[in-house]
């Protein structure tokens, strides 16, 4: 799985920290970052936090 943020279009509402917060985490601004690449455990959750992203900002790309 590729992960794809689109830092202008983030919102800072932190639905991708709570979905996935191995994977996501927020800047001092509230700006999604990403701490690591999700493992296979963490796929359907990073897939939850992109479908939860009220801005669109995050894009879960499989394979």
């Amino acid at each position: 799985m590729r992960i794809t943020i689109d830092s202008e279009r983030c919102v800072g509402a932190g639905q991708c920290v709570l979905s996935a917060p191995q994977v996501f985490d927020q800047d001092e601004d509230g700006i999604v970052t990403l701490l690591a690449a999700p493992g296979p455990d963490e796929a359907a959750k990073v897939r939850i936090a992109a479908a939860l992203c009220p801005s669109g900002a995050i894009t879960a790309h499989e394979g």
